[in-house]
């Protein structure tokens, strides 16, 4: 195979104009939206110097991502997707620039900034599920693969700079700026969106309540191939996220040293970022299902292992691999999701894989944290790994249209809707 092929599929930016505008915007407010979680976090602890009020800023982040998701991906599928984004958009940008003024003036309580955290959170659990539709309704189908593996790269590499740069501008400007400056990011965000089209749902609109959402939930559960790719990647999260482990794993095998710490953490990051640049044999495959069983299966088997490593290199060569692995994972989730799911119903189902990708790493580490407190830290490791590869085989061998490939895939019908 050519290394052209193997390197990361870039058709959607030569093909489409308006893709290469959109992910441009998405990719300079995800940089801003990392800038300020570095910020937040910063500001609270300078302000209280507690742990309890730092924990709080990601509830703050997470609850509404979770509380109103389900209801936006509702609203999503009964409106103009294109037009509920922009809103969306002009939402955040204002909640940043609010706490940019704070941020200048000073004298807001802790709990005015988590107040305008979460709500800055609930425009982007509207914002999400209105975005999810962008790419398969824009590119053919053979591309959405390629699209939401550069959104993918896109969102890694700004997770390795955001954070950096975020700390850099901390130190030189303050905090004002660094708020400023995402809410300055949500323009290009809505300048990628604003040119185009209306995008209304394709099929029946969703019901308005409740029962919308009630008819999004029995798709999932009656549409084997979706429900089986959100479960895996459910299972993966929360039986075998690590990183309330590193801490614990670093000091019980390698000294509590803060240098391996970190490596760790960027481990994880370096072998995401180097698959999705060498994602393009994976995403011209047109198996995605099986991409993502493989993937969650040697993601979980990794970490097993890492929980049994003495050598600090070998742990952090066996993390790249699992980082690698999750990225590809990842990009074959959505790909699922995208591709199988009716565009009438996609606001709903994009929300609940935004729920499960919010919640799933949060309950992981508290799972993590608790078996280690019981046991120890590689105790946790290697369990949840090994609990991770059984339950992923247990959805491939339950799941056939999972393990048949794309056409089988897509003869797996709705039921109940």
């Amino acid at each position: 195979m050519s290394l052209a092929r193997t390197l990361i599929d870039v058709r959607p930016l030569r093909t489409s104009p308006v893709f290469r505008r959109l992910l441009i915007g998405r990719t300079v407010s995800v940089l801003g939206g990392f800038m300020t979680m570095v910020t937040v976090m910063y500001q609270v602890w300078d302000l209280t110097h507690s742990t309890v009020w730092s924990g709080a800023v990601g509830l703050a982040q997470a609850l509404p991502m979770v509380g109103v998701g389900l209801f936006a991906g509702s609203w999503v599928d009964r409106g103009d997707r294109r037009r509920i984004f922009l809103v969306a958009t002009v939402g955040q940008a204002v909640c940043a620039l609010l706490l940019a003024v704070q941020g200048f003036t000073g004298g807001v309580p802790v709990s005015g900034i988590l107040a305008l955290v979460a709500a800055g959170s609930c425009f982007g659990a509207v914002g999400g599920p209105a975005a999810g539709v962008f790419v398969p309704r824009l590119l053919p189908k053979e591309q959405v693969a390629a699209g939401l593996a550069l959104n993918h790269a896109s969102g890694q590499a700004m997770m390795l700079l955001g954070p950096a740069l975020g700390g850099l501008f901390l130190g030189w400007f303050g905090i004002g700026v660094c708020y400023l400056l995402d809410a300055l990011s949500f323009g290009l965000a809505f300048y990628g969106a604003f040119g185009l089209p209306a995008l209304p749902p394709e099929g029946e609109p969703s019901r308005a309540g409740l029962h919308g959402v009630l008819d999004g939930l029995r798709f999932l559960a009656g549409h084997r191939v979706v429900r089986g790719a959100l479960i895996t990647d459910l299972a993966a999260m929360v039986l075998s996220m690590p990183v309330s482990l590193f801490p614990l794993v670093n000091a019980e095998r390698f000294g509590g040293d803060p240098r391996t710490l970190g490596l760790f953490l960027s481990a994880v990051a370096v072998g995401g970022v180097t698959a999705t640049a060498l994602s393009g044999s994976v995403t011209r495959l047109g198996r995605p299902s099986v991409v993502m069983l493989c993937g969650s299966g040697v993601w979980g088997s990794a970490l097993a292992l890492f929980g049994l490593m003495t050598d600090p290199w070998a742990g952090l060569a066996v993390l790249v691999v699992a980082g690698a692995a999750d990225a590809l994972s990842v990009i074959s989730r959505s790909t699922i999701v995208q591709t199988h799911t009716p565009d009438a119903l996609l606001g709903r189902v994009t929300a609940a894989e935004q729920i499960v990708g919010q919640a799933g790493p949060h309950l992981g580490n508290m799972r993590g944290g608790l078996v280690a407190g019981w046991s120890s830290g590689a105790t946790a490791l290697v369990t949840g790994g090994v609990l991770c590869v059984v339950a992923v085989g247990y959805v491939g061998a339950s799941t056939p249209e999972l393990r048949g490939g794309d056409g089988a895939e897509a003869g797996a019908p709705a039921e109940g809707v």
